[in-house]
């Protein structure tokens, strides 16, 4: 898949009856020739661009962090707030409310106890993969910038990824791009390559897909 590719794509896609506000790209990619339930897959990818979305950041900090938290996240909380979440409700609320958590790698063994279970099953607690333990001196501002440039593709019973990479009102050279991080992305992560995968499709939020 190149560039002309993913263009050609876009110019049929663009064909297709518009609607009254600016639509999300999805990327899907179909597997092939692997087991999901006995090897899925879980990764992020930083894009080049923004996805068209923006993310949801709660930070779990110390003193030392937090009026960076409260400037630079959407939610900011420290030891002291934790005894609010004290019931699954609250927790699960908290859980649907943020696409990621990020927690001072201090405070790791609080928030595993208090946040842990619920976080856990959502796939949501702070990863360190995705720099999102951090030390007391962090750069909360450019941790958040990553964050709303990264996709998740997950992969754990359907043989198929799919991940926003855009909005109808970008710049199409950057969604262009955008897929393509994501595709390469994909072949480094599938155990052989581009023999893993089935076909790759794309399609705005309520369109028909088109095969790249």
């Amino acid at each position: 898949m190149d560039k002309k590719n993913v263009q050609k794509a876009l110019a049929e896609i663009k064909e297709q009856p518009k609607r009254k506000f600016s639509q999300s790209y999805d990327l899907i990619v179909n597997l092939k020739n692997l087991v999901i339930k006995s090897s899925p897959l879980d990764f992020f990818v930083t894009l080049h661009y923004p996805k068209g979305r923006a993310v949801k950041v709660a930070a779990f900090v110390s003193n030392q962090l937090i009026d960076q938290a409260k400037k630079h996240c959407d939610l900011a909380l420290t030891e002291s707030d934790f005894k609010q979440y004290g019931d699954k409700k609250a927790l699960k609320k908290l859980a649907e409310s943020y696409d990621y958590f990020i927690a001072e790698a201090a405070l790791m063994p609080k928030v595993a106890k208090t946040f842990g279970k619920v976080l856990g099953m959502k796939g949501k607690m702070p990863n360190p993969k995705l720099g999102c333990v951090v030390p007391p001196n962090a750069n909360l501002e450019q941790l958040n910038q990553k964050l709303q440039k990264t996709v998740r593709l997950t992969a754990r019973k359907a043989t198929n990824l799919q991940c926003i990479v855009g909005k109808e009102n970008q710049p199409e050279e950057e969604v262009v791009d955008n897929i393509l991080t994501v595709y390469q992305a994909v072949l480094k992560n599938v155990p052989n390559d581009i023999q893993n995968v089935k076909n790759v499709q794309i399609k705005t939020t309520m369109g028909k897909p088109v095969k790249l």
